[in-house]
């Protein structure tokens, strides 16, 4: 009969990291470091001690890991971020688990990432429960898998699946772990424990011999298809990552697992780890991290509570509405569509309808599970049928008069304590709120296109709207698995405003001699996926020609102002969408091509305005555009309508194609140093003063030695 026993005879009222207890003849290491398990060093050495316990015990035949809690082991611990190493170091530990002379069995639960799935890796045996995520995110960090990872995986999955699994970052579901050889059980019973789970499986294999079982003495298959493999992985790799570091490194070290034995291996790893480490991507990629938790941490959030809302409807059935009500289907909202008449309601109907059948047609949907979603759908053009719900989120044509009258009628139709929130890329959220007789219960939710897919959702918060509305949109994000910035009202709020300023420095760029492609290529070679003139083709040039024509009446008469991109849309050249813009887009297609007429159109408008051309180098190109970004995000962070700089960050990295690595544009002012980049902005003042002025801001934090992100205060 089973007895238990506690392994050690040392007591402490504090819980320790890891504990070991006694059950027969398997000690059970059970990991306690509450939210999620990380890897801190307690819990290193308490792995690292239950292992040499184990193999000094005479009485111990096998050993068993689990965790407290409803996670193994989430990865690192972000608090030792950035300190000096404490022994014992990852790879040790995970070094003296696979090398104990009894079976370890690891039993998983929740999330097994990064070390969390190494130290599992360095386990002679496997199970994990149906509803577990197993993954080696480190890449999204700038990292590699740096505790055996690139050299374990590969002997268990393959190397394609090992690759792929590092280079994604994203985590697999246990079926498809088991599928590939990662893990040895499913266990799909949720109402036993890991404990009960692991004892189980542990006695069962103690019972039938089950031998000490190294993924280290495993070899990878077929090691010349293997080879071959990872050179067509590393070409495909070295196109999409532009630039970045880690990913080809990982590509190096499980080349290492099939070509080097196990220690050379695992050196090989070491030293590439460790210069990932030292890789200025990671400094961005780390700040890029941090910023998106900290994001959520606004004033509002500190007394009020979220109101209720299991109901929501959208206004307007066009791309923006479609999108936002499959996001909000997505998070299992019941969503109510409205629409003028019925030809409009039938387009949003056939909106919504053409993203789940794709979905069907990939295979990530069932036609059973889309009928399901749609269930939940209700297309209307009565606005009566939003007098039930909790918050309405307005996406119609960007007009003032038009969305205050969408307004009225919500404030009309509407319960008390309904959330009125519109969707506008600019305009006047204040002058909206006023239209109603309830301004407290009116925010904006500025969703990006297409809006059931890109992350950032950009809560602008007006004078008058109750904490409680703020904290209410800040949760509707986090249901949406949205990554919510805190705004101000203003023309633009935070990435338009900063958008229109940099957009405005390329326009003078190519006035004064670069070629739209050519800016559109010194941006996309410093890490953007396009450049600014390929996203106004992508946009539609309309858009912001309607944007200028607005703003023309409070233009300062001083301001320069480049027409080209009018005389573009004067001819009816809005970009894709009518196949002409700055590119040509024949047939249809989605990539464009430079247009002659394009460069004629932009050689007479310098004639016209007596400008000699001028050649610019990339560095050059890039210098102007970034400083012009810089410089606008210090002033709106000075008008209070940015929080932090890290706000900006995170509002262009997700919404603006910033890249990552890179860290958003006030990390990168910090990376390069704030006084070159006044520097920079002083010289160019001679030309424009107006437009180069440096802000105040940037002035003082260079006179005070200080950087932008002395400004992000954390807490």
């Amino acid at each position: 009969m089973a007895h238990d026993a506690p392994a050690s005879a040392s007591a402490s009222a504090a819980p320790s990291a890891v504990t070991t207890v006694l059950h027969g003849s398997v000690l059970v290491a059970t990991i306690h470091n509450p939210p999620v398990n990380a890897l801190s060093a307690a819990v290193r050495r308490g792995l690292f001690d239950a292992i040499e316990q184990a193999d000094a015990a005479p009485e111990v035949q096998a050993v068993l890991i689990v965790s407290e809690g409803k996670t193994f082991i989430a990865g690192a611990d972000i608090r030792e971020f950035g300190q000096p190493p404490v022994p014992p170091v990852l790879p040790d530990v995970c070094q003296r688990i696979e090398s104990c002379t009894k079976p370890v069995v690891a039993c998983l639960q929740g999330a097994a990432l990064g070390g969390g799935l190494e130290v599992a890796l360095a386990a002679h045996y496997r199970l994990a429960f149906a509803a577990a995520r197993l993954g080696l995110p480190e890449v999204e960090l700038g990292l590699m898998p740096g505790a055996g990872g690139t050299q374990r995986a590969p002997r268990l999955m393959g190397v394609k699946a090992a690759a792929e699994l590092m280079l994604s970052g994203k985590p697999i579901s246990v079926a498809a772990g088991v599928k590939a050889g990662l893990i040895d059980l499913l266990v799909d019973d949720e109402t036993l424990s890991p404990l009960e789970v692991g004892l189980a499986y542990t006695q069962a294999r103690l019972a039938q011999g089950a031998p000490v079982r190294r993924v280290r003495d495993m070899a990878v298959a077929d090691p010349a298809a293997a080879l071959a493999t990872l050179d067509a992985l590393a070409e495909d790799t070295a196109k999409k990552s532009r630039g970045l570091v880690s990913p080809l490194k990982i590509i190096e070290a499980v080349r290492a697992a099939v070509e080097l034995p196990f220690a050379e291996g695992m050196a090989l790893e070491r030293r590439l780890f460790l210069a990932c480490i030292d890789s200025p991507q990671r400094a961005g990629l780390i700040h890029a991290f941090f910023a998106e938790r900290e994001v959520v941490k606004v004033p509002e959030a500190r007394g009020a509570t979220p109101r209720p809302v299991a109901r929501v409807a959208v206004i307007g059935g066009g791309t923006m509405g479609a999108g936002i009500a499959v996001a909000a289907l997505d998070a299992g909202l019941p969503v109510v569509m409205v629409e003028r008449d019925d030809e409009a309601i039938a387009r949003g109907v056939a909106h919504v309808t053409k993203v789940y059948d794709g979905l069907v047609a990939k295979g990530r949907l069932t036609e059973a599970q889309k009928a399901a979603t749609l269930a939940r759908f209700t297309p209307t053009t009565r606005y009566a049928e939003v007098a039930d719900v909790d918050l309405v989120i307005e996406a119609v044509f960007e007009d003032l008069d038009v969305k205050k009258a969408v307004f009225r009628q919500l404030d009309a139709v509407c319960k008390p304590g309904a959330v009125l929130a519109t969707n506008t890329s600019y305009l006047d959220i204040d002058a909206i709120a006023a239209a109603t007789g309830r301004p407290q219960d009116v925010i904006g939710l500025h969703f990006f296109s297409p809006a059931n897919i890109m992350k950032l959702l950009e809560i602008v918060v007006p004078a008058r709207v109750g904490a409680d509305v703020v904290v209410t949109a800040f949760e509707l994000a986090r249901r949406l698995k949205k990554v919510p910035v805190r705004a101000g009202v203003c023309d633009g709020f935070i990435g338009n405003r900063i958008l229109a300023t940099y957009k405005q420095a390329a326009d003078h760029l190519m006035e004064d001699g670069a070629s739209p492609y050519e800016i559109d290529a010194a941006v996309r070679g410093f890490g953007y996926p396009m450049g600014p003139f390929q996203v106004t083709d992508l946009a539609g040039g309309d858009i912001g020609w309607a944007a200028r024509k607005r703003r023309a009446a409070t233009r300062d008469p001083r301001a320069r102002y480049v027409e080209i991109a009018d005389r573009l849309c004067e001819r009816g050249w809005f970009g894709q969408k009518t196949g002409r813009g700055f590119y040509r887009y024949p047939q249809g297609a989605r990539t464009g091509q430079p247009d002659p007429e394009v460069l004629a159109i932009v050689d007479a408008e310098r004639n016209r305005k007596g400008i000699t051309p001028r050649a610019f180098t990339p560095e050059q190109i890039l210098s102007r555009y970034l400083a012009a970004m810089v410089n606008e995000g210090a002033k709106v962070l000075a008008d209070g309508i940015a929080l932090r700089p890290l706000d900006i960050d995170v509002t262009f990295v997700h919404g603006y194609g910033f890249p990552r690595h890179r860290g958003g544009p006030m990390k990168y002012a910090d990376t390069v140093g704030l006084a070159p980049i006044l520097a920079d902005l002083r010289r160019l003042a001679e030309e424009d003063p107006l437009f180069w002025q440096p802000a105040p801001l940037l002035e003082q934090l260079v006179a005070e030695g200080r950087n932008f992100d002395s400004l992000n205060l954390r807490g």
